[in-house]
């Protein structure tokens, strides 16, 4: 393959923004597994700041040694044909572009700086190439340091509002919230007149949710005060990762650069295993709580932790001593409760409820290795009523959030790293003994992963031979696919895909696809048709600590076995969904220097079936069944409204208007509550949720939140039953229809057990 040293791992992941949960005010992230997404997409430090609550970090003003070297050798690597898939020469016009990014990441949405602060700024528009080469990456700390700036004077600006009288909501102005394409504001008068009008609707959100004027202002100005916060931790590895991104992203979509701690921490969701206690931390104003605990982790054996509760102190081992970690960021609690299996960490909490002025108490956990099992494989059945006379239908359905791999355990051939073909192979022996008819394999919003994980799913289903195509940036093409003989699997099967699908879930759709081996159904999928590899930068210099991180770098482009790419063009399934989103919004195809789509020789593959003359008539059956189908037409009605919405720049800030639009919507899903009880449906455990309580994250009460976001994964899925309903069809279509049968699966020996 591509990569032949231990220096790579193969990696087909869609952006960073399909792989990381993100919210500006707070966070749940795995204890030893994640951090905290700062505010304004900053990212996240590599090393530890130790500092009295309520203090700032000191402003950065350049890099450390470190930092310039990785700067150095980050240029190497993007600039050189050896390495990267579409070297880039660093010079005036990469700079350019590079700037625009990264005052895009510090500032997106133009709500902090001005047009004269640009024109100041623009100074360094072209000196930046300059500036990687050298180290000497000064004016991206500059550029930061009125950004810090800024912030305070918007916060400090936003605070003095709620004292005022500004809370009349009768006219008929508007909040313009989509600035994207707009001018940056001409003076700080011109950003006072956009900041009045979005605490404007901060304070009508929450006046819409019930809550009542003291309540807000109190929520508002905390908020307020915890965005300059969160801003004024930020370090100089926060500067310098954003900063280096801005390169990265200027190169392609999917080159990042992460710091050796966010490396880590890139590893661990990819492996779907950590060592710790085995917990989901969330920042809560200047505290860290627990928000959700690992069913059989460490702290779930204690007996004692409960959502909710607050850690006040960290103390390692027996006798190390406890650490004040209030007013901490999140990532460094969270580096100071992980550590190695069997090793005890010490934590003084508060539970949920109590105040903190109370007693904590202090509980003892020995580390162990955790397995991320909520975001692994898994499965049930759909029973699906028959057609005409026919029995009903058992079919199996499997769900994979992601390609994982535990690149590590794997080099270590350890017998239970984590896999996620492993996984899928498991459950599909469980289903066969379950008498399933069918099996779908759900890729929805399944981002990537391993390029291995990929090829090796697909064997599970074909017997083997060629997967995906491979180019290399010299145009050396290689063939990869599965060499072990028998599959898991030789039944009926779907894959339903939607567009976040991306990167290995196309490659494995295109497969099926291409083999004629099973149904692809749903939306066509992101488009994302590169491979990438993590290089670490320490290998380089022959580090005995990690100093420089780690670059995700684009070094091939992969191709179908029919020799399509599904670059820009993604996988267009054999049975369409309505779309949820726009390909102009969202999609590979949405970025201005993705690579174009193109297309290379076909390499010789079975072909199991053709599904061609089976689709007109699965189509009639689907489009009659989802006429009647009430939860599919309301899903149909929910995303043609969410487009409609989403293509607004602006939301009204008359409260009547408001009232009434929230009103209508809470009536809609009353109403749909009612009907879905006349026709014995299954109820939607949200109904009866607010729609918009108006708080962020980190506002929210965490017990409530979580019950509310595991309520969230019980709710009607129609398309997940109208894809396994597909399915049943079309196994009914082919049991029942020989001369059908003969057409579609010729090769009726290697065709598996469709039409028994």
């Amino acid at each position: 393959m591509i990569a032949k040293t231990p220096l790579f791992a193969l990696l087909l992941t869609a952006p960073l923004a399909l792989l990381a949960r993100a919210d500006n005010a707070a966070l749940p992230v795995p204890v030893d597994a994640g951090t905290q997404a700062p505010p304004a997409t900053l990212s996240t430090p590599a090393e530890p700041s130790v500092r009295p609550a309520g203090t700032s970090a000191a402003l950065p003003t350049g890099p450390t040694e470190y930092q310039a070297t990785a700067a150095k050798l980050v240029y190497g690597l993007l600039s050189d044909s050896r390495y990267a898939y579409r070297p880039q020469p660093l010079d005036d016009a990469l700079s350019a572009d590079m700037y625009q990014r990264y005052l895009e990441a510090l500032d997106g949405g133009k709500q902090f700086f001005t047009a004269a602060d640009i024109a100041r700024f623009d100074r360094y528009e072209t000196l930046l190439d300059d500036a990687i080469k050298s180290g000497e990456l000064e004016p991206a700390y500059a550029i930061f340091a009125t950004y810090r700036q800024r912030v305070d004077e918007r916060v400090e600006y936003a605070r003095s509002l709620l004292k005022q009288d500004i809370f009349d909501f009768t006219g008929d102005d508007r909040f313009h919230y989509d600035r994207e394409d707009a001018e940056w504001v001409a003076d700080a008068d011109a950003l006072d007149a956009l900041w009045k009008q979005s605490v404007r609707n901060d304070w009508l959100r929450l006046k819409l949710a019930g809550k009542e004027a003291d309540s807000i202002r109190e929520t508002l100005d905390k908020r307020y005060a915890n965005l300059a916060e969160n801003v004024s931790e930020l370090e100089g590895q926060d500067v310098f990762q954003t900063f280096l991104n801005s390169y990265a992203g200027a190169i392609d979509p999917h080159t990042d650069y992460f710091t050796p701690r966010s490396a880590e921490n890139f590893n661990l969701s990819m492996s779907l295993s950590l060592e710790g206690i085995g917990a989901v931390l969330q920042k809560q104003d200047d505290v860290v709580a627990i928000r959700e605990i690992v069913a059989g982790g460490p702290a779930d054996k204690t007996g004692i932790l409960a959502p909710g509760d607050r850690i006040t102190a960290v103390g390692q081992g027996e006798s190390g001593p406890m650490v004040d970690v209030i007013g901490w960021r999140l990532d460094n609690v969270v580096e100071k409760i992980r550590g190695p299996k069997g090793s005890q960490v010490r934590l003084d909490m508060i539970p949920a409820g109590a105040g903190l002025d109370s007693k904590p108490a202090r509980v003892v956990i020995t580390r162990d290795e955790v397995r991320l099992e909520d975001q692994a494989a898994k499965a049930e059945v759909l029973t699906i009523p028959g057609q005409s006379d026919a029995p009903d239908q058992r079919i199996g359905v499997i769900e994979l959030p992601g390609f994982y791999q535990d690149f590590e355990g794997r080099r270590l051939n350890r017998d239970d790293y984590a896999s996620a073909t492993r996984d899928v192979g498991k459950l599909l022996r469980e289903l066969q003994t379950q008498d399933v008819d069918g099996v779908v394999l759900d890729l929805r919003n399944n981002g990537g992963g391993s390029l291995t994980e990929a090829i090796e799913l697909t064997g599970l289903f074909i017997d083997q031979g060629p997967v995906v195509q491979v180019r290399e940036s010299g145009g050396r093409v290689s063939v990869e696919g599965d060499r072990d003989g028998g599959v898991a699997w030789d039944g009926p099967l779907a894959v339903l895909v939607n567009r976040g699908s991306a990167s290995a879930s196309e490659i494995f759709a295109g497969a099926i696809q291409d083999y004629g081996r099973g149904l692809v159904i749903g939306e066509t999928t992101f488009g994302k048709g590169t491979v990438q590899n993590l290089v670490d930068l320490d290998r380089w210099p022959a580090n005995e600590e990690e100093r420089f991180g780690q670059v995700k770098l684009t070094i091939a482009q992969f191709f179908r076995v029919s020799g399509g790419s599904t670059q820009n063009k993604g996988v267009v399934p054999d049975i369409n969904f309505p779309a949820s989103v726009d390909a102009t919004e969202y999609g590979e195809s949405t970025y201005d220097n993705a690579l174009p789509w193109t297309k290379i020789a076909e390499v010789p593959h079975i072909r199991y079936g053709n599904f061609a003359p089976l689709v007109p008539q699965l189509e009639a059956l689907h489009s009659k069944r989802v006429a009647d189908n009430r939860e599919f037409q309301w899903w149909k009605e929910d995303v043609e409204r969410y487009r409609t919405e989403a293509a607004e720049t602006s939301i009204s800030l008359n409260e009547a208007e408001r009232r009434a639009e929230r009103d209508a919507n809470e009536a809609r899903r009353k109403e749909r509550q009612e009907i879905r009880k006349e026709l014995g449906l299954a109820l939607d455990p949200l109904a009866a949720a607010q729609l918009d309580d108006g708080l962020t994250a980190n506002e929210r009460d965490i017990v409530e939140d979580t019950a509310r976001q595991k309520a969230a994964e019980d709710r009607p899925d129609p398309l997940l039953r109208e894809s396994a309903a597909i399915l049943a069809d079309a196994v009914w279509l082919l049991s029942n229809d020989a001369q059908l049968s003969a057409a579609v699966l010729p090769g009726s020996a290697s065709a598996g057990h469709w039409a028994d």
